[in-house]
């Protein structure tokens, strides 16, 4: 993340040893430092994110810190430390900014002790160019040149001293007064900050439908009459008013109030301002004018600047969410149960291309490729059988991996037809996410992994290592392409990628990599390890043969001994000459270790496992000067259970047999499924018919839910009921309350109804059963102009209301 060091005046902090985390004004007057407001927004000690801020500065990784660590951070976990990282990074900018904005002003001569106070006072942003917007340089504007045309006089006369008669000054006169006022209260910071609050709370969104685009708009119907406060959208709902706009279907205004004043009222707005500048309707010479010129301000310059505000506002917290949802995804999706190394047949299923077929053995390796033709139009099913058949036997293949794509749910009845004939060590079959795959097939890694393999064969090369090690597969993939996101495609490039790039790297450090085996991709996620790093680990290993220990990776070019300590212990070896190469246990620490391999009196063989033997220890009796309690408390925990992966046991659902397309849905079927996706408005399940259906969030307890979440993740196997099918349109509406009667209006106990919906087109291209790019569109359950409630049961507004995918 890049780190700007702050160029705002700056005092030493009253405690000891200070980063340059505290910023203060140039008079003296105490500013609470940046740790200090960090440590308020997480709840711990300002000692504790100043220890943070200072790995952070010296080049340490945030899963370094979390994992290793402990003592000097007070325990802070890796959420934590991402967090602080976060703020770290937007408060450091915030100080860089005031910096530059406090020699502005002082070069125009304005800056006095009061001035200079507000600005270092200000916590924000936008407070803090609220403030500077008076002294900001900017074109000409009509108050300047009212001002050089020597009309501020007859301005201040007016507003200082409203028994003033406007009628005494010319036309040219009053203008100019006007329009010199106006800037006054447009630029009036705390004016300003208050109106921005009242508009957000008091506000709300309306969108209609463009003239003419009500057919090719229908995506967006449920918003062709439509609004909502601001402060009650949710971020799926902004973001598909946002398209909707952008693709010139919908018209969309931001009202600053709910309530239209009566004829001949001001609004509260305006009564805020008058208020402000002491403005007031008594009867004076001056009164009507000035209340005059306060709503000009609001109707021409305060209104629309913060309608802009208002709507970068909605924007940005629509993006932070859809950003957020889609990281919860991606790291449920990586860290979902590998089923271990065993060999498996990838099955990429198409119709008039053929299926492909990939066998690859325990590590990976591609043994095999053919492709297969046994779907329509040429049908040759025994003769892929066949060939199947040849491939099970030849490389004794455990499991067969079968895409999700188009012709899957032939292609999975054709995997169980074959296992069906094979008569002992049965394969097992599993159907899986193929989300991603075409664009590793294409990408320039694929190209130098597999050189000499047609590209639609990649893919099922990568549907097979997928099921073998999700993780491992996945980090060849550009995180946006993997297809969990809410309107994805909608957010800011920046921050979904800083945001996606901390769950992939977090996740492969918190499962550990094996450096004998691990492609490019997956080392370069590893902490403290560069591309370039990674590039030269694996050159390094094809040529000199396997690492032997964790030392010998200080022979990698350029990869030096602060690579080497941030990279160690998320780095395992595997039959190496040290069983400890094999734990998460730091090399930095093995001293530990020995020392309770003398205080047990056992050798490293007898110690490892040894769950009553290391139970037994105190760990405080092995802590030294370096290595605390926490850290001594790891290292036992891992000598238990050295390398242990943190991911779920394997396992996957059963669909319902004879159950192959929508239109065999019955209300009422109690089917297992696995779930694909999780939004904020509910969960997706795969139960095997080539569209998901909708558990809408309604549908997932009997109390409420605040965070699908909370109840499931994608990749859990779960039991779902089926209230409604909708055939033509192909959805499907799930409960997870097997209970719930179909048909039935569902309300959980705070009340609400369900709407129900599946199916999607995937982001790559292809048609997904797993949920991967939605192109429905609309809003969620909100406020409508109609005040029509969307009826229970009806799954395509659920579906529009959902925007999910893109």
């Amino acid at each position: 993340m890049l780190r700007v060091v702050t160029t705002a005046p700056e005092i030493a902090s009253s405690e000891p040893n200070s980063t340059d985390t505290t910023a203060a004004a140039p008079t003296g007057a105490p500013l609470a430092s940046v740790g200090r407001r960090i440590a308020e927004e997480l709840g711990v000690r300002e000692s504790q994110v100043r220890a943070a801020v200072e790995l952070l500065d010296a080049g340490s990784t945030v899963p370094f810190i979390a994992r290793y660590r402990k003592e000097v951070t007070g325990g802070l976990d890796d959420a934590q430390l991402r967090q602080l990282d976060e703020r770290l990074s937007y408060l450091r900018e915030l100080d860089e900014r005031r910096g530059a904005i406090i020699e502005s002003i002082r070069g125009q001569g304005k800056l006095d002790d009061a001035l200079l106070q507000q600005l270092m006072l200000a916590e924000t942003k936008a407070r803090l160019e609220d403030i500077y917007l008076p002294y900001k340089p900017k074109r000409r504007t009509k108050a300047q040149i009212a001002r050089e045309a020597g009309h501020e006089p007859v301005a201040d006369a007016l507003i200082n001293d409203p028994t003033t008669d406007p009628a005494q000054y010319t036309a040219e006169q009053l203008d100019g007064a006007r329009a010199i006022l106006v800037e006054r209260f447009a630029e009036d910071a705390d004016l300003v900050g208050e109106l921005r609050e009242l508009m957000w709370n008091r506000g709300q969104i309306t969108s209609t439908v463009r003239p003419g685009k009500e057919e090719a708009g229908a995506k967006f119907a449920d918003y062709f009459e439509f609004s909502e406060p601001f402060h009650k959208l949710p971020s799926h709902r902004v973001l598909a008013l946002l398209r909707g706009e952008k693709e010139d279907v919908l018209t969309l205004h931001l009202e600053p109030d709910t309530e239209e004043p009566e004829p001949g009222e001001r609004s509260i707005y305006e009564g805020r301002i008058a208020v402000r500048f002491g403005i007031a309707d008594k009867g004076r010479p001056a009164d009507s004018w000035l209340l005059d010129t306060v709503r000009w301000a609001w109707r021409t310059k305060l209104q629309v600047s913060l309608g802009i505000d208002t709507r970068m506002r909605l924007r940005q917290a629509a993006e932070k969410d859809a950003v957020d949802v889609f990281a919860a995804n991606l790291r449920d999706l990586l860290l979902a149960a590998p089923a271990g190394t065993r060999t498996t047949m990838g099955l990429d299923p198409g119709y008039r291309t053929g299926v492909k077929v990939a066998v690859v053995d325990a590590t990976g390796k591609v043994v095999a490729t053919e492709v297969i033709y046994p779907h329509k139009p040429q049908g040759q099913t025994e003769k892929s059988l066949a060939v199947l058949g040849a491939l099970v036997a030849r490389f004794g293949v455990e499991l067969i991996a079968i895409g999700n794509g188009t012709a899957s749910r032939e292609t999975d009845a054709l995997a169980a037809e074959l296992i069906s004939r094979i008569p002992e060590n049965k394969p097992t079959k599993i159907v899986v996410s193929e989300a991603g795959a075409s664009v590793y097939s294409a990408s320039a890694y694929a190209s130098q992994e597999l050189p000499d393999m047609d590209v639609s064969l990649r893919g099922a090369v990568s549907i097979a290592r997928r099921l073998q090690d999700p993780l491992a597969e996945l980090v060849k993939i550009d995180p946006k392409s993997i297809g969990v996101g809410q309107y994805q495609h909608d957010v800011s490039e920046t921050l979904l990628a800083r945001s996606l790039g901390a769950v992939v790297e977090d996740a492969v450090n918190a499962v550990g990599v094996d450096v004998n085996t691990a492609s490019v991709p997956l080392l370069s996620r590893v902490s403290g390890i560069a591309s370039s790093v990674a590039e030269s680990i694996v050159a390094h290993r094809d040529q000199h043969g396997p690492f032997r220990s964790r030392t010998a990776l200080l022979d990698v070019p350029r990869l030096g001994p602060k690579a080497f300590e941030q990279c160690a212990g998320f780095l395992r070896i595997r039959g190496g000459d040290d069983p400890l190469d094999t734990s998460a246990v730091h090399p930095e620490a093995y001293p530990v270790v020995r020392r309770i391999l003398e205080s047990t009196g056992r050798g490293m063989s007898e110690l490892i496992g040894n769950t009553t033997v290391l139970r037994a220890l105190r760990p405080a009796e092995f802590t030294d000067e370096k290595f605390g309690v926490p850290t001594v408390t790891d290292i036992i925990s891992e000598l238990e259970k050295p390398g242990r992966d943190p991911r779920p046991e394997f396992k996957t659902a059963e669909f319902a047999a004879g159950v192959e397309k929508v239109a065999d849905l019955k209300p009422g079927m109690v089917l297992e499924g696995v779930v694909t996706n999780v939004a904020a408005f509910g969960a997706f399940v795969d139960v095997g018919v080539h569209q998901d259906g909708l558990v809408h969030v309604s549908a997932m307890s009997h109390s409420f839910v605040k965070d699908p979440r909370e109840v499931v993740k994608s990749g859990d196997v779960v039991k779902v009921k089926v209230l409604e099918v909708d055939v033509a349109r192909q959805r499907i509406g799930l409960s997870l309350r097997l209970d719930d009667e179909p048909g039935a209006p569902a309300k959980n106990e705070r009340g609400g109804n369900r709407g129900q919906g599946g199916g999607r087109q995937g982001g790559d291209g292809k048609q997904r059963q797993n949920g991967q790019g939605r192109q429905q569109q609309g809003r969620g359950q909100g406020n409508q102009r109609r005040n029509a409630p969307a009826p229970s049961g009806s799954m395509a507004d659920a579906l529009r209301r959902a925007g999910f995918g893109q």
